[in-house]
C-alpha cells in the first residue's frame, strides 16, 4: 500500500487540510499535543474503513481521497447516505461504534486519533470542540441541502449539484466561483452516482452526455471532468447564488 503523506505534510503545520479540519482553530501548542497522539492509516480503493455497528477505536480526518457512508437494510438493500471528502471527520469521540459502513472509493489517507485520548484532549482544548461543533452544523446543513436535491430537483439538476459540491470541496472555491476552468477527478463511478442520487445508470449517463454536448463540462477519460465555467455549472443546479432554488 502506498504512503500518501509526505514527511513535510505529516507535520500538522504543513498538512494540506490544516485550515479546514478539526484542528483548524488550534494554536501551535495545541497542534504539538495532537502531533503526539496522531497516526496515519492508508486504505486501498474498495477497502472497508468501518462496518456499521462495529467498534471504532479511533476518530479521524480524511487527508486524501474519498470514502462513502452507507446503510444496509434488513433485506440486504444498501443506500449510500454520504460522501467523506478531504478534511471531513470520521467517528464521534463519545460513541464507541460506527453508525454507518465507511468504504474507501479511492485511495484514502486518514489522520487518526485514538478515541479516548482525543476525547480527553477535547476537554482540555476548547478550540477542538468549537471546530467540531462547526463541522457538525455544516454537516447538518449539507444533509438538508441533500434532502432538497433528492426530493425536488430534476435529474439534470441533481448531476450538476453533485459536480458542483465535489468541485467546491476539491478546489476550495467556496460559494463564489472563480474564473478559469476547474478540473474534477470524480470519486464515484456512474453506478455509484446513480445510487447516491436515486437515479438509474442510464439517466446519469444521458445527463452527463447532455452537459458535455452543451459545453457545460468536458470529459477527460472515465473519471476526470473539466468545468470551463463554474458559474454556468452552478446555474444548472437550479439554485440561486444564495443557495435557494430558482423559482
Amino acid at each position: 500500500m502506498s504512503v500518501m503523506v509526505s514527511e513535510a505534510e505529516s507535520r500538522c503545520g504543513e498538512c494540506p487540510i490544516r485550515h479546514r479540519a478539526v484542528c483548524a482553530k488550534c494554536e501551535a501548542d495545541e497542534l504539538a499535543q495532537l502531533e503526539e497522539i496522531k497516526y496515519y492509516r492508508n486504505y486501498e480503493t474498495g477497502q472497508t474503513i468501518a462496518w456499521a455497528g462495529d467498534d471504532l477505536a479511533f476518530v479521524a480526518s480524511v487527508v486524501r481521497g474519498v470514502a462513502t457512508l452507507s446503510q444496509t437494510l434488513e433485506d440486504g438493500r444498501t443506500q449510500m447516505v454520504g460522501l467523506l471528502l478531504p478534511s471531513d471527520f470520521i467517528g464521534r469521540p463519545s460513541r464507541a461504534t460506527s453508525p454507518y459502513d465507511v468504504v474507501a472509493v479511492s485511495e484514502v489517507t486518514l489522520c487518526c486519533f485514538r478515541r479516548k485520548p482525543f476525547q480527553k484532549m477535547m476537554e482540555r482544548t476548547p478550540h477542538i470542540g468549537e471546530r467540531l461543533l462547526e463541522m457538525t452544523l455544516d454537516e447538518l446543513d449539507a444533509a438538508r441541502e441533500w434532502m432538497l436535491i433528492l426530493g425536488r430537483k430534476t435529474a439534470r439538476e441533481k448531476i450538476a449539484s453533485l459536480l458542483t459540491i465535489i468541485a467546491r470541496r476539491s478546489t476550495t472555491l467556496g460559494v463564489k466561483a472563480q474564473a478559469g476552468p476547474v478540473q474534477i477527478d470524480l470519486p464515484l463511478t456512474r453506478e455509484a452516482m446513480a445510487d447516491y442520487l436515486g437515479l438509474t445508470l442510464e439517466t446519469v449517463s444521458r445527463q452527463i452526455s447532455a452537459l458535455k454536448r452543451e459545453g457545460v463540462i468536458h470529459l477527460d477519460g472515465k473519471r476526470r471532468i473539466v468545468v470551463p465555467d463554474m458559474l454556468r455549472l452552478m446555474e444548472e443546479t437550479g439554485d440561486d447564488m444564495d443557495g435557494g432554488m430558482i423559482a
